[in-house]
């Protein structure tokens, strides 16, 4: 009989993410501390508030914080205003206890950063990157990449997140016929990896990654720059300016950001990221967000997966004939058909092609959706803010915030 439970550990009806008192789930209930503390900032949060925020009682709190004030991953961030009683002491992440890579594996560039557990980059690298030369080629590039950003004083890394062209399978760590690049089909990239790294591996599409890079920059964007007159005054400064309280829970990563929104990206190909419900919707199969390959024109002009008029070959050819609004347009109709089956709340766009021209795709793009637009609530349409690097090392801080990614 579990008497020292509230709950089982699930989210409640307002999206908020229960703790459950059980030593055999004690990194279920650190993860969870730890996750609410980020999405706070450099505020912090009191005990009470953790307690009432997780369900857990202000003792097993006051153990668990304990213990991760040990390991250095909290520390305090001063006291709130006094209520009457005595000021209460408020707890913050330090975003510098631990560290993760991403890795940016294009069909011709290789783009990797380090980031702390704010998710802010301390250090990038990139290089030209052939991916049809092969797995092993590309397993050497990484391994290159990852001991450029290495910092043997710095904080220690939880992992690398790995970002490749699709279909792969997410949760085995295998790649799949890449469209174009068939000698990619069944190559363990994680496996491998892990083996050259020694550290733990989390393989994911770019797309993925690139949805994840969304939620992970509207998280930032609350966090002040480090050293900052923000970041300083943050510590302790709950009062008026409501720093005490957390975004509406169930909305994203760490407790705050997009709930429904769609990443779609536009490079060497066309492919989407959806972050559905707070996380990565990767589908049964992993196979979730082949946006490119819907076909749009019927019998029209034969592209690379075998069909004819799909929208990643309708666009890249406007695209190399330099008609930049027309390539908007047609990623604007694929959207819409997408938007008007998953009714989210953002359309964020993102890869090489849309930074060559960023006001045009957002413009051409929000112009066809709001032709389309069944409701006046139409979704709203951005740049992502974040490469797809930067969400691929999301992915891997996601184990110490015991989020799926």
């Amino acid at each position: 009989m579990n008497r020292g439970s509230r709950n089982s550990g699930h989210s409640d009806a307002h999206g908020r993410r229960g703790g459950v008192n059980l030593p055999a789930l004690r990194g279920h209930n650190e993860a969870l501390v730890l996750d609410l503390l980020r999405g706070v900032g450099p505020a912090g949060l009191g005990r009470t508030e953790l307690a009432a925020r997780t369900g857990l009682t202000p003792q097993a709190v006051s153990k668990i914080t304990a213990r991760l004030g040990a390991g250095g991953l909290v520390a305090e961030a001063g006291r709130a205003a006094s209520t009457g009683g005595k000021p209460r002491t408020l707890l913050r992440l330090v975003p510098d206890a631990r560290h993760a890579v991403g890795v940016h594996l294009d069909r011709d560039v290789l783009r990797a950063v380090r980031v702390d557990l704010a998710g802010r980059v301390v250090a990038d690298s990139g290089g030209p990157l052939d991916f049809g030369a092969g797995p092993e080629a590309a397993v050497e590039a990484v391994v290159r990449a990852v001991a450029r950003l290495g910092d043997p004083y710095g904080p220690p890394l939880l992992g690398v997140g790995v970002a490749a062209p699709g279909p792969l399978d997410h949760r085995a760590g295998v790649m799949g016929r890449v469209t174009g690049f068939p000698s990619w089909k069944g190559f363990p990239l994680r496996g491998v990896l892990e083996g050259r790294l020694g550290l733990p591996v989390l393989l994911d599409k770019d797309t993925n990654a690139g949805a994840a890079a969304a939620a992970g920059a509207w998280l930032r964007a609350t966090w002040p720059e480090p050293g900052s007159e923000a970041d300083v005054a943050g510590a302790g400064a709950v009062g008026a300016a409501g720093a005490d309280v957390v975004a509406p829970a169930g909305e994203g990563l760490a407790g705050g950001g997009p709930h429904t929104c769609v990443y779609l990206h536009v490079g060497t190909g066309l492919g989407a990221g959806l972050w559905l419900g707070g996380g990565v919707y990767r589908g049964a199969r992993s196979a979730a967000g082949e946006f490119g390959h819907q076909v749009l024109l019927l019998d029209g002009p034969p592209c690379r997966c075998g069909a004819r008029g799909c929208v990643e070959v309708l666009c890249l050819e406007a695209v190399a004939r330099g008609d930049l609004p027309g390539a908007a347009r047609i990623v604007g109709e694929a959207a819409a058909n997408l938007v008007a089956l998953l009714d989210v709340d953002r359309v964020l766009l993102g890869g090489r092609v849309v930074a060559s021209a960023p006001d045009v795709f957002v413009a051409g793009v929000g112009a066809v959706l709001a032709g389309r637009a069944l409701d006046p609530a139409r979704p709203v349409v951005a740049l992502a803010g974040a490469g797809v690097a930067e969400g691929a090392a999301e992915m891997a801080l996601t184990s110490l915030f015991g989020r799926a990614g």
